[in-house]
């Protein structure tokens, strides 16, 4: 137990209000980050939900147009049309945190005469389904650029708030324990001395 003396109290009076406002930075801190969180999350979750619509929409096309051009006529497609995006990966800071975000030169998105062959020799269905696989491709992209970002305010979000329960249920407690037993001491301490210097004039005038 630290010695209850009335600097003591002075001290841990001041490191309780030094660690209230701590705790009033990380939650300042929490809020802001949990609302860059949910900024970043709605178009994660958009392009999540994107991607399952098109994934359904392109594999039964895709089904559908090689039954009608053949295995061998969809793998000279494949060949041609095949590509570098330019991906990119590079870092990047929000708030402090550091996280990698991928970006790409060329959108997937190509309109089917820049694809490589002549279109008009192919069906519809087939176009379809490659610009199902575009946009999934894109959308997967742009999955990737959030999820490292969202994984990082989500790991400091957790980081934070540990620190703030810490500081609520373990720290503060224990120093407004320490001041309230030091306060008690001293008041009792103080009401000794009152007492006997009480008793002492009493004596000195019966004397």
């Amino acid at each position: 137990m630290i010695h209850p003396t009335r600097t003591n109290l002075l001290l841990l009076k001041e490191k309780s209000r030094s660690v209230q406002n701590s705790n009033g930075i990380l939650k300042a801190r929490r809020q802001a980050l949990i609302k860059e969180l949910l900024a970043a999350s709605a178009p994660f979750l958009a392009s999540r939900d994107a991607v399952q619509t098109a994934y359904g929409l392109a594999v039964r096309e895709l089904a559908l147009s090689q039954a009608i051009e053949g295995d061998d006529m969809m793998a000279s497609i494949a060949a041609v049309a095949e590509r570098d995006l330019g991906v990119e990966v590079r870092e990047r800071s929000v708030m402090g945190l550091h996280y990698r975000e991928v970006s790409v030169r060329e959108s997937p998105l190509r309109h089917p005469d820049r694809r490589g062959y002549d279109y008009r020799v192919t069906t519809s269905r087939l176009e379809e389904a490659l610009r199902h696989f575009e946009q999934i491709l894109q959308d997967m992209l742009e999955i990737a650029a959030y999820e490292s970002r969202l994984k990082r305010l989500g790991q400091e979000v957790v980081r934070v708030t540990r620190r703030i329960r810490v500081l609520e249920e373990r720290v503060l407690p224990e120093l407004k324990n320490q001041v309230k037993t030091i306060a008690q001491f001293l008041g009792e301490r103080e009401r000794e001395s009152s007492f006997r210097l009480k008793r002492f004039r009493d004596m000195k005038r019966a004397v």
